[in-house]
């Protein structure tokens, strides 16, 4: 599926991926943490790492699978760049053990947490980027998995809310991309909208990293 970009910026301009979400921060906290992490992922539980272990929630939002991962034992790195979500987060799961990183995808620098991780989950914003910048996410995650690392992630499908910048994307590109970096799919599945959003549905994808030494191994695409 080719990307369409949906609603644009002030000016005419595109919006960056955080556009809309400082402003609705409030309301989306509200609404995060109305699903639970079992609810959301629960096709994908039983490949989620079962010991203590290094988990990266990028895109965490208001915390909420990055607190419920830290309650598994997990040592969770939760990044998120919209600070007004961070805010929410620290306040409503602050007592998780979660590390709150302002960062994004997709160079996603981690400057204070170097090393690699058994998981990494990225739910709800892959359709933030484009193309170009999902090649780059998608090397720059596969050089942040130990092997046999897996990857998670949420892709949104349908309608775009105003002020939001989405590209259509599907799990055969997103499949095939991930190949390309050394990571295999080993689940695939959809589901309808956990919140009744008339239009939208979700495709979950986990990937494992089997073989990280090729243009991932140092992050380039």
């Amino acid at each position: 599926m080719s990307d369409q970009l949906a609603p644009t910026g002030p000016g005419g301009g595109p919006a960056g991926g955080t556009a809309g979400y400082a402003e609705a921060a409030d309301a989306l906290a509200v609404q995060y943490e109305e699903v639970t992490f079992d609810e959301v992922h629960r096709d994908v539980l039983h490949l989620v790492p079962a010991g203590p272990g290094r988990i990266l929630d990028v895109g965490a939002g208001t915390g909420r699978d990055a607190a419920a991962l830290a309650a598994r034992g997990h040592g969770v790195v939760a990044v998120e760049p919209t600070k007004e979500l961070r805010a929410h987060g620290e306040r409503i799961h602050v007592h998780s053990g979660v590390e709150w990183v302002d960062d994004l995808l997709p160079d996603l620098r981690l400057s204070r947490h170097p090393g690699r991780f058994d998981a990494v989950f990225v739910t709800a914003v892959w359709m933030h980027l484009d193309a170009g910048e999902r090649r780059r996410a998608m090397a720059r995650i596969a050089a942040l998995l130990v092997p046999g690392g897996r990857f998670f992630v949420n892709l949104r499908h349908g309608p775009v809310p105003d002020g939001r910048r989405m590209f259509a994307v599907s799990a055969d590109e997103t499949v095939e991309l991930g190949a390309a970096y050394g990571l295999r799919v080993v689940h695939r599945s959809e589901r309808a909208d956990l919140h009744g959003r008339g239009g939208v549905r979700w495709s979950s994808l986990v990937f494992r990293a089997d073989d990280v030494t090729g243009p991932a191994a140092d992050g380039r695409a």
